[in-house]
């Protein structure tokens, strides 16, 4: 989880990508687009399909139809004012070539991925043998509070891209994803700058996101920094990194969650209350404090070791009704008795377990925070969790 901190009022730099193996594309900039390949296999009645590059900053509404190919050959960024609108049943293909090709919607503008239960939205590798990692991922910022900045209109800015986030926008509105999945992410420019498959910079809670899903991705399946958006019902499988993370202050909620890990993994959660790796260790504004809600995150068996949820940096939090399974640890909290009091939310009441089941799990609770406290102040509720209805959500749209 790396960031770079960058105190900046001013927007970002327009991208100007070059497209990649496929020499006959061009640049796309300012709402271009190079239509490299018209199929033209309609009839009279029927729309043709075309191939369609796609890259480049856009400073008008971009509209993706479910009848084309699409190909994201670079970044492609949404400037401010500007709407990224996509139909049920389209895909992104995206260039195997890592760290560079993304999709970012900028501060100001808005994306409208709305797919459904046979239709999905799929934003996805290229490659003909797509693995963890092809590409980088999606990417969201807006203008809610963050609290590795003093507030106002003061941003902070993106690993990925440099775009700026955070403000004082509590119910900014980034728009609307439902049913999108994102397969292949997580490509790394270096330790210091890695894509996930969603990133969430800073998003207010006026955007709605429910039904979506991280597939088989390098780094973390959805991390928030800072924000207050709400998201519901997020399947996240076979990441490679955390599943959920968050940081710099997160206060949103997360509703119906399910994580399953895969040979490669880390842990199911991993929450800190302030960014680490800035050296804002010693006076965030404030900790993160999400509520986390129906939950189940199944793991490889206790003999395969690791942590089910680490909680550190201070980061509170409410967890109810969670099922969790196959891990040495349930929850490991993390921490000292002053400048990351975990142990402080504890016994405060602001961090705690509420409802839950454990299954082949060694130990229940881990405390290295540097404050006392019991299980039992932490946890109440043991055997009395069910997790989420995964089965019921999350059939015909997601992949295991």
């Amino acid at each position: 989880m790396k960031n770079t901190i960058k105190i900046a009022a001013a927007f970002f730099a327009i991208f100007m990508v070059s497209c990649a193996e496929d020499d006959t594309s061009d640049i796309i900039i300012n709402s271009t687009i190079t239509n490299n390949t018209t199929n033209n296999n309609g009839s009279e009645n029927e729309p043709s399909s075309e191939t369609i590059y796609l890259s480049g900053t856009y400073v008008e509404d971009l509209n993706l139809e479910a009848v084309n190919k699409y190909i994201l050959n670079g970044a492609l960024v949404m400037s401010q004012g500007t709407t990224l609108n996509i139909e049920p049943g389209t895909v992104i293909n995206a260039l195997a070539a890592g760290s560079d090709i993304y999709v970012a919607i900028a501060q100001g503008a808005k994306i409208n991925a709305v797919g459904t239960v046979s239709n999905p939205i799929v934003f996805t590798s290229d490659a003909a043998a797509p693995k963890a990692g092809d590409w980088g991922g999606l990417i969201l910022l807006g203008k809610a509070p963050i609290n590795s900045v003093t507030g106002g209109d003061l941003t902070s800015t993106s690993e990925i891209g440099a775009l700026p986030y955070g403000g004082a926008v509590v119910a900014d509105n980034s728009g609307t994803l439902k049913y999108v999945r994102v397969e292949y992410s997580g490509g790394k420019a270096d330790g210091q700058s890695e894509n996930n498959g969603f990133s969430f910079y800073g998003v207010g809670s006026g955007t709605t996101v429910s039904y979506i899903q991280m597939f088989e991705g390098l780094d973390d399946g959805i991390e928030f920094f800072g924000g207050t958006v709400n998201v519901s019902f997020l399947s996240i499988v076979n990441a490679q990194d955390d599943s959920i993370d968050w940081t710099e202050g997160f206060s949103g909620t997360i509703t119906n969650a399910y994580v399953k890990h895969g040979e490669n993994h880390d842990k199911g959660i991993e929450a800190d209350g302030f960014n680490t790796d800035i050296g804002n260790n010693s006076n965030p504004l404030y900790f993160s404090a999400p509520k986390v809600t129906n939950v189940t995150i199944v793991g490889l068996g206790s003999a395969d070791g690791g942590e089910a949820v680490r909680l550190r940096a201070g980061t509170q939090g409410v967890f109810t009704n969670f099922n969790i399974t196959g891990f040495k640890e349930g929850f490991d909290l993390d921490g000292d008795d002053t400048a990351s009091p975990t142990g402080k939310g504890v016994v405060d009441g602001l961090l705690k377990v509420v409802d839950i089941t454990f299954t082949d799990i060694t130990l229940k609770m881990k405390n290295d925070t540097g404050f006392t406290f019991t299980e039992a102040q932490f946890i109440t509720g043991d055997g009395n969790g069910t997790g989420t209805d995964y089965a019921t959500w999350g059939a015909g749209w997601t992949k295991e």
